[in-house]
């Protein structure tokens, strides 16, 4: 099939992605998760809400973590270039008769949410609070060692619409499975910051947030994780992996947080920055597209993800038998 070909000149810029805000039940079971366990650094907190960023990131958040009723994600949020940009993808949005709502955020500068077609709850900036650099000191490395955050995964219910839509907005396929006949899109994983993905979308019941993903130095990081959880009381947490995926190349691991929010730590994929990067394609029914080597995913990798806040998912539009583990 023909993947949408890259818009080089989107009507706005979309540096990278940003930010996710996630609802959990308990913020101290989920601050020992995420400060204590994987390593994220507070940078600012209170009864209601903890801001946290990786080490090699200037931004004041890449997660926060709200105090709710249930485990739910909330939005995915985005950089763009400047203030002009930021007025661009308001209107950008208004154009496609989508929501716009203009918000005050802590911590951040002008900010909009809106949501894609799908439902996913989308939130634009174009200016942060920006902090000291923390990447050399090395005391303050706990767990994993997560450096930045690095990408989102959501199960669409119509991968090659979720496609269209962000393309339009200047995001580019790095790589893709399509069905059999080639008609239509399984999976896609694109990109603004110049990896393999800031958004990826696989088939499913959605729109869904199936993970969040963190960059971390080496995959020696995620065996000391492993270590780690096993040996503090989260050895259930561990869902996926050690492994190595087919698709992007990286090094993975997949753990669940206290809410059942998964989370994959990851590092080793690749460059991707010219813009006459050609997307690679896989066969549905290669299984080194998931795993290169290592165990088959277990169902749950592929049935569970978190609901966004405000949209009820959709049966997805295709069916396929995965490859999981016996």
């Amino acid at each position: 099939m023909t993947v949408p070909a890259h818009v080089l000149y989107p009507p706005f810029n979309i540096v990278r992605l940003s930010h996710i805000v996630l609802s959990v039940t308990d913020l101290a079971a989920s601050r020992a998760f995420y400060v204590d366990t994987l390593g994220l650094q507070v940078t600012d907190e209170d009864d209601k809400r903890i801001f946290l960023r990786a080490m090699e990131e200037r931004g004041h958040h890449c997660l926060v973590l709200e105090r709710g009723d249930a485990g739910i994600a909330n939005e995915l949020g985005f950089k763009v270039y400047d203030e002009e940009h930021l007025d661009k993808a308001a209107a950008h949005f208004k154009a496609q008769g989508l929501p716009v709502e203009w918000i005050d955020e802590p911590y951040q500068g002008r900010t909009f949410r809106t949501r894609d077609p799908q439902g996913i709850p989308l939130e634009f900036y174009a200016a942060m609070d920006r902090l000291p650099p923390i990447h050399q000191q090395y005391t303050l490395y706990r767990g994993v060692k997560p450096l930045r955050i690095d990408h989102f995964n959501c199960f669409s219910p119509d991968v090659r619409a979720s496609v269209e839509f962000y393309n339009a907005l200047g995001f580019r396929v790095t790589e893709y499975t399509d069905t059999e006949d080639g008609k239509e899109l399984w999976a896609a994983w694109m990109h603004r910051k110049g990896g393999v993905h800031d958004i990826a979308f696989t088939n499913g019941r959605g729109p869904r947030l199936h993970h969040v993903a963190f960059w971390v130095p080496t995959p020696l990081n995620i065996i000391d994780l492993l270590d780690l959880m096993a040996t503090t009381g989260y050895v259930s947490n561990i869902e996926r992996g050690p492994g190595r995926h087919g698709i992007s190349n990286a090094f993975f691991l997949y753990v669940r947080d206290p809410d059942g929010h998964r989370v994959e730590i990851y590092c080793s994929d690749y460059q991707t920055v010219d813009p006459d990067h050609e997307p690679i394609r896989w066969d549905l029914k290669d299984p080194q597209r998931q795993t290169l080597w290592g165990a088959p995913a277990p169902w749950s990798w592929f049935e569970e993800g978190s609901v966004f806040r405000g949209v009820e998912p959709r049966a997805s539009k295709l069916n396929a038998t995965p490859i999981v583990a016996p």
